[in-house]
């Protein structure tokens, strides 16, 4: 079954195009990764896809609901309602956590599912805390973000997307402000919920990374997708010369 779906989506800033005519689906369970250097268009892709930016042009789809559709090459955006519904499906992972520093541990994590989608405080407690076992931190539900380190505030702000238990997850960059010591941290985290068969994307610079966990690979450069595939393929075979480029960095 198909989560997502983004149908030839165009963005531009100041009359430059930094996506031009992506095309992505995501499948229940899949992990895709998105690789590329830096200004390629992937964060702005994520940030469409998950309605932060507004998109000039495509179609956008989660679980067969109409976020954005096409209208003689315009995009139309469905209603409030509507958009605050498909909210819903999904969860986003910023690369700088983005957690609330007022407030505890527990309560970065148990905040929105209340609010937001009036669950029950007990239901959302035990949750909360189901999570943070997961994550290893028990023990700081207590902690304010700055009594944390950064992979310990990433772990909390991953707890606190799974706490409004979304359909998927998105992660931008989610190990780029962390030294290397703490980047093994989040990386198990998102293997872990990979083995789960959390349906995932995944902006990364991790190659190695990107190549074990994933399902499908996309290589962006310019605003476009210039390859993608099996991960092994094109991390370790890539056949466009921009893509055999840019990984020779890695190698």
């Amino acid at each position: 079954m198909n989560i997502l779906k983004i149908a030839h989506c165009r963005k531009q800033f100041d009359g430059k195009e930094v996506l031009s005519d992506i095309s992505l689906t995501v499948d229940e369970g899949q992990v895709v990764s998105i690789i590329g250097p830096s200004g390629s268009g992937k964060s702005t892709l994520l940030r469409c896809a998950t309605l932060l930016e507004t998109m000039d042009g495509g179609a956008l789809r989660y679980l067969g609901k109409s976020a954005v559709r096409d209208e003689n090459g315009r995009a139309v955006y469905a209603s409030h309602a509507e958009l605050k519904e498909i909210r819903t499906c999904f969860g986003l992972v910023f690369q700088n956590f983005n957690l609330f520093p007022h407030y505890s541990v527990l309560k970065n994590i148990t905040e929105a599912p209340m609010l937001i989608q009036k669950r029950n405080k007990a239901e959302v407690y035990e949750t909360a805390r189901d999570l943070l076992k997961k994550m290893g931190l028990a023990d700081r539900e207590d902690a304010y973000p700055y009594q944390l380190s950064g992979g310990q505030q990433q772990r909390v702000s991953i707890a606190r997307a799974l706490a409004m238990k979304p359909k998927m997850l998105f992660f931008d960059e989610p190990t780029s402000a962390l030294d290397p010591e703490l980047t093994g941290e989040i990386l198990k985290v998102i293997r872990d919920l990979a083995a789960e068969h959390m349906t995932m994307v995944i902006v990364t610079h991790e190659m190695a990374f990107a190549r074990d966990v994933s399902d499908h690979v996309l290589f962006m450069d310019g605003g476009v997708i210039v390859e993608q595939g099996n991960p092994e393929d094109i991390i370790n075979n890539p056949s466009q010369e921009r893509t055999i480029q840019f990984l020779s960095r890695f190698n």
